[in-house]
């Protein structure tokens, strides 16, 4: 089974695939990180992202590797999430990433978040959420896991939110069959025993 959550940065994807996973045991995929780990490979490089995204072997889970380095806390710079931005947009590293993420959740119980798991990358799986928050709690998420100012976080933000509707991808445009939750105002608990209730519904319908 398959549950695919998407969403725009800051509605708290990762936190919740986690903690939805865990409860679950199933496997936790985090694709964002994937595109980060493109996006440090490709930093200060002159070579085609997408032929970069295509050579380069990278690994997630627990730690994030990239051609057998460990990158995890690497890839969370505000740089490389300004740069995973940029290069998401480009169609040749996105089929490049795709096909990896589709090979990985072909087979095996996984949660996989990102921002357009549902449409694209697994348009079949079982359970398909949109995570959504009020703009000012994504910015305030966001400054408390950088410590960044939350000012200059919701400028960034918006920016990010105009580059990614404006790009040829479909992240902020939910799936049809996507069930919406809002979590401006929710804890971490009360959206994973939302996500927890439509795996069980799904699980019912196999």
């Amino acid at each position: 089974m398959v549950i695919a959550i998407d969403g725009p940065a800051g509605a708290g994807k990762s936190s919740v695939a986690r903690a939805v996973a865990e409860r679950l045991g199933f496997t936790y995929l985090d694709t964002g990180a994937m595109y980060r780990a493109v996006a440090l490979a490709a930093a200060g490089r002159e070579d085609d992202a997408a032929a970069i995204a295509e050579a380069a072997d990278i690994r997630v889970g627990e730690r994030v590797l990239l051609d057998g380095r460990d990158v995890t806390e690497e890839i969370r710079t505000p740089e490389v999430s300004a740069g995973a931005s940029r290069v998401a947009a480009d169609p040749g590293v996105r089929a490049a990433l795709v096909r990896m993420q589709q090979e990985v959740v072909a087979d095996g119980d996984w949660v996989a978040e990102g921002r357009d798991i549902g449409s694209v990358v697994a348009p079949d799986a079982a359970v398909k959420v949109f995570l959504t928050a009020s703009a000012e709690e994504r910015a305030r998420r966001r400054a408390a896991q950088t410590g960044g100012d939350p000012a200059r976080v919701l400028r960034d933000q918006a920016e990010r939110d105009r580059r990614d509707a404006s790009a040829e991808r479909s992240v902020l445009t939910p799936a049809a069959d996507a069930v919406p939750v809002d979590t401006t105002g929710l804890s971490l608990d009360e959206v994973v025993a939302q996500i927890e209730t439509l795996a069980t519904e799904a699980r019912e319908l196999r």
